[in-house]
């Protein structure tokens, strides 16, 4: 018998709301809690924190460590990196391996990967 059960992962973030709307629209889930210091979106077991000083990673240097990596799916590569580019996304310009998956920086650095639908 579980001692626990997986409620989600929360991602640290100067301003909880804006990361949580970028995700919200990326995602197509509703936010189902707000408050000034956290933000969730149930559906997708995904949270956000306030951090006064946040530090967004620097991937793929190391000097800030990258502190999460959310895996998604889409059914295309170039169509889904362009979409959620335009929702406020980045492209790192390093890719390790384009043709199989992009990895680009949600609105507070936090690096995530998409990955075309098998």
């Amino acid at each position: 018998m579980a001692l626990a059960r997986y409620v989600g992962v929360s991602l640290d973030s100067d301003d909880p709301q804006a990361l949580a709307d970028f995700y919200s629209r990326l995602l197509d889930a509703e936010i189902s809690y707000s408050s000034e210091d956290f933000v969730f979106i149930q559906s997708a077991n995904l949270g956000f924190t306030k951090v006064d000083k946040h530090v967004a990673p620097t991937w793929p240097s190391p000097d800030v460590p990258k502190q999460s990596h959310l895996e998604l799916s889409v059914d295309d590569l170039d169509s889904g990196e362009a979409a959620i580019v335009a929702l406020g996304a980045t492209k790192p310009e390093f890719q390790p391996e384009p043709d199989r998956w992009r990895v680009l920086l949600d609105p507070a650095g936090h690096p995530f990967c998409i990955s075309a639908s098998i």
